[in-house]
């Protein structure tokens, strides 16, 4: 089964006076939908566009594993572990915050900063936290987060080129870029499908596009 979800359906959060721009694609703070609190592991996918020197202050995370893709931009980023970095297009940031963190992000560079933010829940609460980031991962690499009990899946697809979707009791496309075909239906940059007991499925890059698909048990 699979549920397609828009990006005009999405949730309009930030504060715009302060540069912040954020599109929830689940129930999230003052927007509230108990129908729509998590898909699989998935309990947020956000995509958060911020203006040159706007961010957010320090702030807590607890029992959430929070996995970053930059589109555009540069984003920085320091916790209260003592790691700071500067994560770009390409590079897969993840902190798992366990049983608790404090971290800051923020848009220190000369142009606006737009990523795509995405917790998950873990397995097991508590233990410490953790952080780590990959530069550049290539093209189809897998990118686990066991915690959660899932896999990372970053795509680039070329106007006509297909990729699978993985088999799995829960699969997660969000699209970054560009139109993609799936299982007949035609999606564009901010749109998501949601699909359950997923099986022989393939994307299809209508456009240029790039995909992130999470792979949950």
């Amino acid at each position: 089964m699979m549920d397609v979800r828009r990006a005009h359906e999405r949730y309009p959060g930030g504060e715009p006076a302060a540069g912040i721009e954020t599109w929830h694609a689940f129930s999230f703070g003052p927007h509230y939908d108990p129908d729509n609190l998590r898909f699989g592991a998935v309990i947020a996918c956000n995509e958060e566009r911020l203006a040159p020197g706007a961010g957010f202050d320090e702030h807590p995370h607890s029992h959430t594993e929070i996995v970053t893709w930059v589109v555009e931009g540069e984003l920085t980023h320091r916790d209260s572990t003592g790691h700071e970095s500067v994560v770009r297009h390409g590079d897969v940031q993840r902190l798992s915050s366990a049983g608790g963190v404090r971290h800051v992000e923020r848009n220190d560079g000369p142009g606006p900063l737009t990523f795509v933010q995405m917790w998950l829940a873990p397995l097991r609460p508590g233990g410490d936290p953790s952080y780590e980031v990959v530069h550049g991962i290539a093209d189809s690499t897998p990118y686990a987060v066991p915690e959660a009990g899932a896999m990372l899946h970053v795509r680039r697809l070329a106007a006509g080129e297909r990729t699978a979707v993985p088999d799995g009791a829960h699969a997660y496309v969000h699209v970054v870029r560009g139109d993609v075909r799936l299982d007949g239906e035609e999606l564009a940059a901010g749109d998501a499908a949601r699909i359950t007991d997923a099986k022989s499925l393939e994307a299809e890059g209508v456009t240029d596009a790039e995909l992130l698909i999470w792979e949950m048990s």
